[in-house]
């Protein structure tokens, strides 16, 4: 695994000239790290990516991953029947904010995204990797798991509720992080959002992931030993290059 200098992309199809900074890489996976992006503009990089990426398969080009937070803050609500009802401001009072409102193609249900959040963007192979769509999720799971474990955070899984939650005695009390993924042609888009330190105040518009629970921070449970967003991406990033590794020697 190596890290490196910056990446340069422009595509008709993608925001022009985009800067990322590459965190690390192997010869089959790379992670980029965008900054603080839209949200229109990391779609479209996620659909090019994701396009190249199934096009190229024969040849097995590499896998993204792409880090980011998103900035402006954005409100997304899936295509799944009720997920618009879970968002409890209306437009007026989400520009008071300053946060966007947009329809999304990924699974899951109303979530929001905005700076503190760590988002993580993979747009891996599942059939190179041998993965199919629960032990993937369950695999998004793992990372944030032991992303957090630093911090001597216990993360711990819902088996009713897809994503990350903390609590006492084990039980999944606080959601920490989301997830909500789209598989199409094999290979992914989308994938989670870890709240390191985010304006938890800003979930409070939406009833987040249609479920009527508590959402937390790193930052909220540690306090002053919060990690840096920098530090967090590190980790991820190391992970995905490890995991996939592991995944691909079978």
């Amino acid at each position: 695994m190596r890290a490196a200098a910056v990446v340069r992309i422009a595509r008709a199809a993608v925001p022009s000239a985009l800067s990322m900074r590459l965190l690390a890489e192997t010869n089959h996976v790379r992670v980029l790290d965008l900054g603080r992006i839209g949200y229109a503009d990391a779609l479209a990089l996620q659909r090019d990516t994701h396009e190249r990426l199934v096009a190229g398969r024969e040849e097995c080009v590499p896998m993204t991953v792409f880090l980011l937070e998103h900035d402006p803050p954005v409100v997304t609500v899936t295509r799944r029947v009720g997920a618009a009802a879970h968002v409890l401001a209306d437009d007026v009072l989400l520009a008071r904010h300053g946060i966007e409102r947009v329809d999304t193609d990924r699974g899951g249900d109303v979530t929001y995204h905005g700076p503190g959040q760590l988002v993580a963007y993979p747009i891996l192979d599942l059939q190179r990797l041998g993965l199919k769509v629960h032990p993937y999720v369950r695999w998004l799971e793992q990372c944030v798991i032991d992303a957090i474990a630093p911090e001597g955070l216990r993360g711990l899984r819902d088996p009713a509720a897809t994503g990350v939650w903390v609590g006492a005695d084990d039980e999944p009390q606080r959601k920490i992080a989301a997830i909500g993924v789209r598989l199409s042609r094999f290979a992914s888009m989308h994938g989670f959002a870890l709240n390191i330190a985010p304006d938890l105040g800003h979930f409070g518009l939406i009833v987040p992931c249609g479920l009527q629970r508590p959402v937390t921070s790193i930052a909220a449970e540690v306090g002053a030993r919060v990690p840096s967003m920098d530090a967090v991406k590190r980790r991820v990033g190391a992970w995905f290059c490890s995991e996939t590794t592991r995944l691909l020697r079978g």
